[in-house]
């Protein structure tokens, strides 16, 4: 239908009115759930948080422009946890390196856990959003990512560097495989492209070749 054309050729007039019917409040309690608006938790120094429009100063300006993903900055590790919640079911990880401690002689020590939160999205919805998201990959701007014989889903982004106007773009692509059961997630950002700058064209083309590499590691192979 045109909803699902609209996202897999990266419609901005669509995304608009999407968020125009969602207002304000809605959008930024999604925000939330996808914990876009805090930080992931990650075992790293120094995490930085989203840097966003506080609610009570977004106007329709503000409700359009960030709709289609503009006017506020996150990290790619918020960003990345974000995707993999959309496509697994609708849980909020605590991305994370360490596993667990040992002593000097090889033994563990401690074991770590990290929070994970269930409820992000609906199983459904996320279920609806893996489907869209294979199509961009099959059928729009995320062709560049293709591998035949394999099931991979994703998104491109191309997005304005403040101030608008300057030439400056961040382009990027997220991609996941497999969509029926995603075991790995990778994204990667192209800060500032000379000449070409669409995140379908120069960034999807990266994430292939990593799948290209990573998949048969996870003994994931074409069909």
């Amino acid at each position: 239908n045109r909803r699902k054309e609209s996202y897999i050729n990266s419609c901005n007039p669509a995304f608009i009115e999407w968020g125009r019917r969602v207002g304000n409040e809605r959008f930024y309690e999604y925000l939330s759930k996808l914990g876009i608006l805090g930080k992931t938790g990650i075992d790293l120094p120094g995490e930085a948080s989203t840097i966003i429009h506080k609610i009570e100063n977004v106007g329709e300006v503000e409700l359009a422009t960030m709709s289609f993903g503009q006017s506020f900055q996150i990290t790619p590790v918020i960003m990345l946890r974000a995707a993999a919640a959309i496509v697994n079911g609708g849980k909020l990880v605590t991305p994370h390196f360490a596993v667990k401690a040992a002593g000097a002689d090889g033994e563990t020590v401690q074991e770590f856990c990290y929070e994970t939160v269930t409820d992000a999205i609906t199983e459904e919805t996320s279920n609806t959003m893996k489907d869209i998201l294979r199509q961009v990959v099959e059928d729009g701007g995320g062709k560049n990512a293709y591998i035949e014989g394999l099931s991979i889903g994703g998104k491109t982004a191309t997005s304005q560097k403040l101030p608008r106007g300057s030439g400056k773009y961040i382009a990027s692509f997220v991609g996941f495989s497999s969509v029926e059961n995603p075991r790995v997630i990778a994204m990667c950002l192209i800060d500032e492209p000379q000449g070409v700058y669409y995140g379908g064209t120069i960034a999807a083309p990266v994430i292939r070749e990593l799948f290209e590499n990573i998949l048969p590691y996870l003994e994931i192979y074409p069909n």
